[in-house]
């Protein structure tokens, strides 16, 4: 009998071994990935050696297989269609210690410079254009990883691709997403129609839902991306919820279509580094992950199209300098205040308003431009200049005048220059005398520079700033007319009331 019972043991556990290595295996076998060839630049790690994560998240509109082409429509002309364009794009900031994270929103109706590209793959190739951020996709994602640190200066390391059909199969997967509008929509667009109040979407409902631009806000992209917002914290909450990750049904179901609905980088592409970024992601408090939506502002010279606005640049800093932010009221996180606190003590006046002369006391020829525009890439005030020092020097040294010593160490502290380098003079300025002692680079050998703190305040503002979990938010639906129904402009609620015979989407 316990021959028998050791026989049947040793035989499950061969049989449960060889399930599960099929189960990886198969898993591994549904994964695209592609190389990022260094585009996106490489993150630094921070004074414990640990590194913080920034991933591109990309929604493809692409009609490139019949399920898409059936999703998304559009295609009773033209069949399956090659190419696509990144109509979601979102930067997710996982920081260094992993106690806070970062989701920048950034509209796809966004002018910028798109570098030169070629796609791995299909082959095409562009020399750089001015365009539409959103179509940098038609060169590959490593194109489009290129030209949001190109725009932002946010070093991305890795991306994420999901089309139509990975929405769907990935809210399936979850069992459905729960999220509230705010008053009766139908959106004639994406198709989507929801009575006022809360409802669990999944599979076509919820890729109308974060497809809809016309159904929320003033029916632009800046709308979609506050209710692709509300639905991302949705997930990732559901995500959180117990049972969630612990029944091992759902686990399967979530890794199979995690797997066959995403196109990542190399540098995500196993299930082994997919199960450590979802750790990583999961570590992190639902209180403690900030959405937010990159500041813009209206193209001078196109009513349909927005560039970079004020502001835009801290929101980038935060995230490239791992800082924390953590309400959409502007309230600055304890570490990002104590940083703040900290520089506020060494200096009154903001990094922007503090300008300094950089003098070249080498014989290196660009030593003082180097400097300056170190400085200004950091902040500091565009009328910064530079000049030949009046005779060589060995020793670097910053020179105040009287009542400048706080704003000279605020420089110091971004340059890496230690007290014993500055020195008060009779001047009423900051001059920098770069000596042979720095031959190179734009941090002071043996120093320990590091970037000026970006302003939290300013980050957030007008970046619709919220925290995943906030369970209540319920998406605003737009009060113009920015929708038809049967020629007929009218507002979304309108085209609700209109509409009374087509069935909700959730039905």
């Amino acid at each position: 009998m316990l021959k028998t019972l050791a026989i049947c043991l040793s035989v499950l556990i061969v049989v449960t071994a060889g399930a599960g290595w099929w189960f990886y295996q198969h898993l591994n076998g549904n994964i695209h990935s592609v190389s990022l060839d260094g585009k996106g630049g490489t993150e630094k790690a921070d004074a414990f050696g640990r590194t913080p994560i920034n991933i591109l998240v990309m929604g493809s509109d692409g009609r490139t297989s019949k399920a898409d082409c059936k999703l998304g429509g559009g295609c009773s002309r033209t069949g399956v269609q090659t190419g696509s364009n990144a109509d979601v794009e979102m930067v997710l900031h996982i920081s260094a210690d992993r106690s806070n994270a970062t989701v920048m929103s950034i509209p796809r109706d966004t002018m910028t410079k798109v570098p030169a590209c070629k796609d791995r793959e299909s082959g095409q190739s562009t020399n750089g254009y001015y365009g539409q951020i959103n179509s940098a996709l038609q060169y590959g994602p490593a194109c489009q990883v290129a030209t949001v640190h190109q725009l932002t200066g946010i070093p991305v390391d890795h991306f994420v691709k999901l089309d139509f059909s990975g929405v769907v199969k990935m809210s399936d997967a979850v069992g459905g997403v729960s999220v509230c509008v705010s008053d009766d929509v139908y959106d004639t667009y994406s198709h989507l129609k929801l009575s006022e109040g809360t409802h669990t979407l999944k599979g076509v409902a919820a890729l109308e839902f974060v497809r809809s631009r016309h159904g929320f806000g003033d029916g632009s992209d800046l709308g979609r991306t506050i209710s692709q917002h509300i639905f991302l914290s949705a997930m990732i909450r559901k995500f959180k919820s117990a049972g969630t990750l612990t029944d091992p049904t759902a686990v399967y179901a979530l890794a199979d279509a995690a797997t066959k609905a995403l196109t990542v980088d190399d540098g995500l592409g196993t299930v082994k580094k997919l199960i450590g970024l979802a750790a990583d992601v999961n570590k992190v408090p639902t209180k403690r992950i900030t959405f937010t939506t990159m500041q813009t502002a209206p193209d001078p010279d196109d009513n349909d199209r927005v560039v970079v606005g004020a502001g835009a640049k801290s929101l980038f800093s935060t995230i490239a300098n791992d800082q924390s932010l953590t309400t959409g009221s502007g309230k600055k996180s304890a570490e990002a205040s104590a940083t703040e606190k900290a520089t506020a003590t060494a200096s009154a006046v903001p990094a922007s308003e503090i300008a300094v002369t950089v003098e070249n006391g080498t014989t290196i020829t660009g030593r003082a431009s180097a400097v300056a525009t170190a400085l200004t890439d950091q902040g500091f005030s565009p009328a910064t200049t530079t000049a030949n020092a009046p005779s060589p020097a060995t020793t670097t040294t910053l020179t105040y005048g009287t009542g400048r010593q706080a704003e000279a160490r605020t420089v110091a502290k971004a340059l890496g220059l230690s007290a014993s380098r500055l020195k008060q003079g009779t001047g009423t300025g900051l001059t920098l005398v770069v000596g042979s002692d720095w031959p190179s680079g734009t941090s002071y050998p043996g120093g320990h520079s590091s970037p000026a703190p970006a302003d939290t305040g300013a980050a957030v503002s007008d970046a619709h700033a919220s925290t995943a979990d906030q369970a209540k938010t319920c998406a605003k639906v737009s009060p113009y007319r920015t929708v038809e129904l049967n020629g007929v402009p009218m507002t979304p609620s309108q085209a609700y009331a209109a509409a009374r015979n087509k069935p909700d989407s959730d039905a």
